[in-house]
């Protein structure tokens, strides 16, 4: 663990996650007993099971008019294919702002995570902008969390 805390080595692992490069998915980052705050959804979402099935929906969701959800690396900068743009991260926590387009509509919002000093995602946080974005994703999300549920 650097000075820096294990925030830094968890976004690491994230980042490859979206890139497909992290052994073991998902399940290698989230802790067991993880906790998913959804733009979408009131209540927390409590577990690594549930908090899958809502990033998997996400990924559907958010990769945008040209993309798959699986860039978040900056790159492909200008299409509509999801993309961080900034990151603060300190200590245990990070918050690393996105922006796509779905159906032409501009989508901007943050993820806000929490690890332990293992580097395990215990708290994930999901905000979106502007509401006209809210709308359209909270619609697309319901249908891709039906089709996965299904």
């Amino acid at each position: 663990m650097s000075d820096d805390g294990p925030i830094h080595g968890c976004l690491q692992r994230w980042h490859q996650h979206l890139r497909g490069e992290l052994d073991g998915g998902l399940d290698a980052i989230l802790h067991p007993d993880v906790t998913f705050l959804s733009p979408i959804v009131f209540t927390p979402q409590e577990g690594r099971e549930i908090t899958k099935l809502y990033l998997t929906a996400a990924g559907g969701t958010l990769g945008g008019d040209d993309g798959d959800g699986s860039s978040g690396d900056g790159s492909d900068a200008g299409s509509g294919a999801f993309r961080y743009i900034k990151e603060i991260a300190q200590g245990h926590h990070a918050m690393l702002e996105f922006e796509t387009s779905i159906d032409g509509k501009y989508v901007n919002g943050v993820d806000i995570l929490t690890c332990d000093d293992d580097g395990a995602i215990t708290e994930m946080k999901v905000m979106i902008r502007p509401l006209q974005a809210i709308d359209l994703v909270h619609g697309q999300m319901k249908a891709m969390l039906e089709r996965l549920s299904g």
